[in-house]
């Protein structure tokens, strides 16, 4: 009768009980404003910048002084010459990257799970994770080393090998293929650590009742192990889906020339050419663009999020 009482005053009362709760553990809030207030500042004060991009921008007149304009820029942005081969760069390299990228990690995981020696998984481990700390600008710097048309050490093979020498860089068609297996290669043992850390969580006691049972390895993987992390790797996919046009600007930009242009230019470099660094620099422009790219995201986003409703799997 008593507990049912407290259940019937805390219906009847929430705010004050919200309260109550909150006076008792203080410090537990206190701790969580700092990180609060880092998302409010550096997350949601800036999209009330996100107008810009319907109106004509003037510094003088600040952004509520601007003449409103409406859909002007997205218009502008869907007609030029430009828009259909940037989206499908930036579409093709992010779906390339998220197919080619993300069974790797797993892969990697569960084979250094089954690994007796602690030696050589350490050793992998550490060979695998290294590349991750590799600054954007030395791992381009690399990549045109290896990859030189006339001291690189792949045409050097080339050359040994009889044929004539290849100019990678220069080849449009392979620069989707270079970005993305560079990219794998530097992020795969980074990315293999939750995968491990999720499959240290599996009970061993399954192991064990799989051996007893007759089970292969390939088996135990199959029905004990990738079960255990399906939840994680559901979870990352849904990140990266959320982020998957946002390639980043620093080594597509780095990596572009003249020669490979027509499929290294992507949405994120084509704003900073044409938006920020033209002779008129054009702040709305640049910001509609901006915008009809989070918004795809955010599209993509609540479909693989509604998709993965259906597996039990959704982050909400």
């Amino acid at each position: 009768m008593a507990v049912a009482g407290i259940a019937s005053a805390e219906e009847k009362y929430p705010k004050k009980h919200l309260w109550r709760n909150i006076r008792r553990g203080w410090q537990l809030y206190l701790i969580m404003l700092a990180p609060f207030a880092v998302l409010v500042i550096f997350n949601y004060v800036p999209m009330y910048g996100a107008q810009i991009a319907f109106r004509n921008f003037s510094v003088s007149k600040g952004i509520t002084g601007s003449e409103w304009v409406g859909l002007h820029y997205f218009i502008r942005f869907f007609h030029s010459y430009l828009f259909w081969s940037v989206l499908r760069n930036t579409v093709f390299l992010s779906f390339y990257q998220l197919i080619a990228g993300f069974p790797f990690p797993i892969i990697l995981a569960l084979s250094l799970n089954y690994v007796t020696s602690s030696r050589f998984k350490k050793t992998v481990q550490m060979v695998t994770y290294f590349p991750y700390f590799i600054s954007t600008v030395v791992m381009v710097g690399i990549i045109y080393q290896v990859l030189d048309p006339q001291l690189g050490i792949v045409n050097r093979v080339i050359t040994m090998l009889g044929m004539s020498p290849i100019n990678f860089m220069g080849k449009d068609s392979l620069f989707p293929s270079i970005y993305v297996w560079s990219g794998v290669w530097q992020n795969v043992g980074y990315g293999c650590i939750v995968y491990l850390a999720a499959l240290a969580g599996v009970d061993p006691a399954l192991h064990e009742a799989a051996v007893v049972d007759g089970a292969s390895k390939f088996q135990r993987i199959l029905h004990v192990d990738l079960p255990a992390i399906v939840p994680v790797a559901v979870t990352i996919l849904l990140l990266q889906v959320a982020s998957l046009l946002n390639l980043g600007f620093e080594k597509v930009f780095l990596m572009q020339n003249p020669l490979n242009l027509s499929t290294s230019e992507i949405i994120n470099t084509y704003v900073y050419k044409v938006g920020l660094a033209s002779t008129v620099v054009d702040f709305s422009y640049a910001s509609a663009i901006g915008l009809f790219q989070n918004v795809i995201n955010f599209i993509l986003l609540l479909a693989v999020n509604q998709a993965a409703r259906r597996t039990g799997q959704a982050m909400w």
